[in-house]
């Protein structure tokens, strides 16, 4: 039998096409490495970086300054994540919402995704110190051991306290872009790392609520696997009100742009937590994504609030 001949104007199939095979091997490796990376969580930790950077200026700091601080502190962030899906591979695997990872679905071996990691961080780390200050650099170094040996390895499996100590570490973007226009750590930051730190729990147990089931058949310890929703719901209450009087500690170092804006997004915020509780102690069906989305759009709204205090320069209230 003879070979097929293919003919003008009928498209050949892809497997007759060894270049394109050969280019989608390529997209979809890219694609899984980017995954490893979890760039939406990215995305989010550069939103405070900036504003923690404007308001260590008092202005708006020098474009490159702030490129060369928002890559450095990707990659690191990146490298983060990449070890920590090494780490949490076994555990991607039993959970619906991670099951899609990388990892998980054996697009990458976990050697190879061990390596990409700690390139990343190597390179973050060195390209922070040549172009921000090796105070910068060695803070991401810390970031990224924390958030890796500290809560993936020592945490997160053994306490449900693990989110609450272990999201130290996503607060430090915040350290990082003062420390990279200052060259220190000044009050400021550290209250800012404070709102981050008070903001992870209420955040993270909303969206653990609603994926109880999944923590569970991993066998991770978060809180609403093994305390009761109203137990919970008291914590995000709690927690949600420590975050809100703690983002005021700012007002020195602020104007009534920022000031107001705190105030409304935080009493906003701890209205809504109340009443998440109000509907788990009422026995009602509970959605916890609407609070979980709230969390997201007030830190981004809280700091964009910072960038523009700062970029405005209105005398401070105190």
């Amino acid at each position: 039998m003879s070979a097929p001949v293919s003919r003008p104007g009928r498209e050949t199939s892809p497997q007759a096409d060894p270049s394109r095979g050969r280019w989608q091997r390529i997209t979809d490796t890219v694609k899984a490495y980017l995954g490893l990376t979890k760039t939406r969580i990215i995305e989010q930790l550069l939103v405070v970086t900036v504003p923690a950077m404007f308001l260590a200026q008092r202005g708006i700091p020098s474009i490159w300054l702030i490129v060369a601080t928002l890559f450095g502190g990707a990659m690191a962030a990146a490298s983060a994540h990449a070890l920590n899906c090494v780490v949490d591979a076994d555990i991607d695997q039993k959970m619906k919402r991670t099951s899609r990872r990388p990892l998980a679905r054996g697009q990458v071996p976990a050697g190879h995704a061990l390596v990409f990691g700690l390139v990343l961080g190597a390179i973050s780390s060195l390209w922070l110190g040549f172009t921000t200050n090796w105070l910068a650099a060695g803070l991401s170094v810390a970031a990224i051991a924390f958030y890796v040996l500290v809560y993936t390895l020592l945490l997160k499996r053994r306490t449900s306290q693990n989110i609450v100590w272990g999201g130290a570490a996503g607060c430090m973007p915040v350290v990082i872009g003062w420390a990279a226009v200052t060259g220190d750590v000044g009050w400021p930051a550290l209250v800012m790392f404070g709102v981050i730190f008070f903001w992870t729990p209420p955040h993270f147990w909303a969206l653990a609520m609603r994926y109880r089931e999944d923590y569970a058949a991993a066998e991770v310890p978060m809180l609403p696997v093994v305390a009761t929703p109203r137990q919970v719901s008291v914590r995000i209450v709690i927690y949600s009100w420590v975050m809100a009087a703690w983002s005021l500690l700012l007002l020195p170092a602020t104007s009534w742009i920022y000031v107001g804006v705190a105030l409304a997004g935080g009493a906003y915020f701890v209205f809504r937590a109340h009443r998440l509780h109000a509907n788990v102690k009422a026995g009602r069906e509970v959605s916890p994504m609407p609070l979980f989305h709230l969390s997201n759009i007030y830190l981004c709204v809280l700091f964009a609030a910072i960038a523009v205090d700062a970029a405005v320069g209105l005398p401070v209230l105190v």
